[in-house]
């Protein structure tokens, strides 16, 4: 047992890296002063991404100084695990700088929607001395960035395809689009960590959550009082507990609970029969008291072919409690409204939308639930995520650094110091900062950190605003 006593786990960023990276402070060129490198998304999945999730990591993460109890912890544990630790490096770090990193980063407007292969950040040492840093922080940066980035773009991706139906076939789009998908995400994700950071990216676009801790990241990380909202709901749990015999009590006990006026209340529908549960139980039985209760309803099904099921409640439904034509000539659910949670992703979203519209309902009856779609079924492949350099400077001298693989032209890095231009509603364009014309007049990327100060902070609004008039251009490219 070592006599050290450790930092809480993930506490020390000396370790919150790659083995091989605690190596390169031997590996750089002789003279090396500077170190720069970038982030993009090189494609994948997505054309485009919702930037996102940088100024959590900055202020949970790398705003806290390294300290001595750092270095030995880390010295400790890369002696046995055999890897040449930079122990003096480090401490030059803590009496030079008192902990604080020397390094810059510069990034996009969080929320900004951005075709890939456009640079999205970039990282440079501020400190000749500690050129090595900026390839130290790749690991966790990398990370910080992909993960909320790519669960804001699926996100982003149903609000789009959400936005566009609504617009077609529904009354006040722009009032309904905030509660169309609702995150279900937290018990199927890795981490409580993803889940609030993941269910934060959500929010980015949408307000309905069931994750928790997305609105406690939302308070520490983006200034948020509260940044989404729920309504009560049931589990299969408290519909079964009451006994298939006694299924119609447990539906008409959700009503006298929660069916006020004006209230909202989801009921899953499908623990035993979900057609018979809509047409025979709420639709006949149940009708009565849900209409008087002045409250409206939530059909929930939880299985079967999504786009189908979803269809045929909402036949029966409209058959019991009957429909109203909106102003675009789409048929509205009177009391009662539909959530599919059950196997959703983005193309079963888009095909329970399509079957409605083609059977003459508006998207307004329906709501989605996304769960492992949303937070937990991508990787940093999903959107071909990299951090590269692609210049450093040695002896005073910059010089290009790429690399340009012959088995995967894909996999080609940009050349030079870099920085994206433009605007989300100009358009965008990565240039380089290294030639005669210097830094462009319309530079986008901004100093969000530098030499242990986040020197820029944005708040949720901000970010919600700049990435709904993003969206917006997506769902307008959107065909039916």
């Amino acid at each position: 047992m070592s006599a050290l006593s450790p930092s809480p786990l993930g506490r020390n960023l000396l370790l919150r890296t790659d083995s091989y990276k605690v190596s390169h402070w031997k590996q750089y060129p002789p003279g090396t002063q500077t170190v720069f490198s970038y982030i993009e998304s090189r494609g994948g999945a997505f054309g485009h991404g919702v930037f996102f999730g940088l100024q959590a990591w900055l202020r949970e993460y790398l705003s806290t100084p390294v300290t001595r109890d750092d270095i030995d912890e880390a010295d400790a544990i890369f002696k046995l695990h055999g890897e040449p630790f930079n122990r003096e490096g480090w401490l030059r770090l803590v009496d030079t700088h008192g902990g604080r990193l020397p390094v810059r980063i510069r990034a996009v407007p969080e929320g900004s929607v951005v075709p890939a292969h456009h640079v999205l950040a970039t990282v440079e040492n501020t400190d000749p001395e500690f050129f090595w840093l900026t390839s130290y922080l790749e690991t966790e940066l990398l990370r910080a960035i992909w993960y909320p980035t790519t669960v804001a773009t699926v996100s982003a991706s149903a609000k789009a395809t959400l936005l566009r139906y609504l617009e077609a076939n529904s009354d006040d789009p722009h009032g309904q689009i905030g509660f169309k998908l609702h995150d279900f995400g937290a018990r199927g994700v890795s981490s409580n960590e993803s889940a609030a950071l993941g269910g934060l990216a959500h929010l980015v676009n949408f307000l309905g959550t069931d994750t928790v801790m997305a609105l406690v990241a939302a308070r520490r990380w983006y200034d948020c009082e509260m940044a989404g909202f729920s309504i009560p709901a049931a589990e299969h749990s408290t519909i079964t507990g009451w006994g298939a015999a006694h299924e119609a009590d447990a539906y008409r006990n959700m009503v006298r609970q929660f069916g006020t006026p004006g209230a909202i209340f989801a009921v899953v529908s499908d623990s035993y029969d979900i057609f018979n549960a809509c047409d025979r139980i709420w639709g006949t039985e149940l009708k009565e008291l849900v209409e008087r209760s002045g409250a409206t309803l939530v059909v929930r099904p939880d299985s079967g072919d999504p786009a189908q099921t979803v269809l045929k409640v909402a036949q029966i439904l409209a058959a019991r409690f009957g429909t109203t034509t909106n102003a675009k000539g789409f048929r509205v659910l009177r009391t009662v409204r539909i959530i599919q949670g059950d196997g959703i992703d983005l193309r079963s979203l888009r095909l329970c939308l399509s079957n409605l519209h083609h059977n003459g309902f508006a998207a307004e009856n329906i709501a989605f639930g996304m769960g492992g779609g949303l937070l937990q079924h991508c990787n940093r492949d999903t959107m071909q995520w990299a951090m590269k350099c692609s210049a450093m400077q040695v002896d005073g001298q910059w010089r290009e650094v790429y690399k340009q693989p012959v088995g995967d032209p894909s996999k080609a890095s940009k050349k030079g110091r870099l920085t994206l231009a433009g605007s989300q509603a100009q358009g965008w364009r990565t240039v380089r900062i290294d030639g005669a014309e210097g830094a462009p007049a319309d530079d986008a990327l901004q100093t969000v950190f530098e030499n242990g100060d986040i020197v820029r902070s944005q708040s949720f609004d901000e970010v919600r605003a700049r990435a709904a008039a993003g969206v917006q251009r997506l769902a307008d490219s959107f065909a039916l």
